[in-house]
């Protein structure tokens, strides 16, 4: 069954036109991949899926309701919940305070403090700690903890990887398997090929705001992910 759907999403900011008829789908219990040099408009679609910057024209459907221009806090109570970029937690407040701010007006389901400290054993010993006294490792476990405890239906990760070891984002895309088996789809914006195209089923590439490549991210050769991540490189 389709849980979400994109249809001809054009996306603005003011007059400068970001995506082009973009077409996108998810199935229930699917992870989908965006890949995508910086500036194709991965993240400007996750905006318009959550209602922070609205499709201009086209429709963006969740669960077979339209939500192309509800407002965010809808769409989340909806069952959609984002891992931002940079992973904006509250530097203030300790791990399990930061952890709390998403279930507080959590939907029904199966994730609570203790399966978000199960999938994240290292979690419990500093749930404690100021946000801000954690590697970035580490916080990238409580950004993605924190939308877990909001029981989303569709989990959009946002670049998971920037700025860390690789080690540790092993660590953390290998929960993934746990967090689909709650039930949770996932799309992940990832600019590491290999590493998107491990973690799901079906990827889409991105160029200058439109689709360039669409498939089974394990049936997709590096050398069309090539030429649609990048283009013509002759002209």
């Amino acid at each position: 069954m389709t849980l979400l759907a994109l249809e001809g999403v054009d996306v603005f900011y003011g007059d400068l036109q970001a995506t082009f008829g973009v077409d996108l789908h998810v199935e229930e219990g699917e992870a989908v991949a965006l890949i995508g040099a910086n500036g194709a408009g991965k993240s400007t679609l996750l905006r318009a899926m959550i209602g922070l910057t609205p499709a201009r024209r086209g429709t963006v459907t969740f669960d077979g309701e339209n939500i192309t221009r509800q407002r965010c806090d809808l769409v989340a109570r909806r069952g959609v919940a984002i891992v931002p970029e940079g992973r904006r937690l509250f530097a203030s407040l300790t791990v399990e305070e930061n952890l709390l701010m998403g279930a507080a007006r959590a939907r029904p389901g199966p994730w609570t403090l203790d399966s978000v400290f199960d999938l994240f054993p290292a979690m419990r010993d500093f749930r404690h700690h100021n946000a801000a006294e954690l590697s970035g490792g580490q916080q990238q476990m409580v950004a993605v903890g924190r939308a877990l405890l909001t029981n989303p239906r569709l989990l959009l990760c946002d670049e998971l990887s920037l700025g860390l070891a690789p080690k540790v984002v092993g660590e953390i895309y290998a929960c993934f398997a746990g967090i689909r088996e709650k039930g949770v789809s996932i799309i992940l914006v990832e600019q590491d090929i290999a590493r998107a195209r491990s973690a799901s089923n079906r990827l889409y590439c991105l160029l200058k705001g439109r689709v360039t490549l669409e498939g089974a991210s394990d049936a997709v050769s590096l050398d069309n992910i090539s030429h649609a991540y990048f283009g013509d490189r002759r002209q």
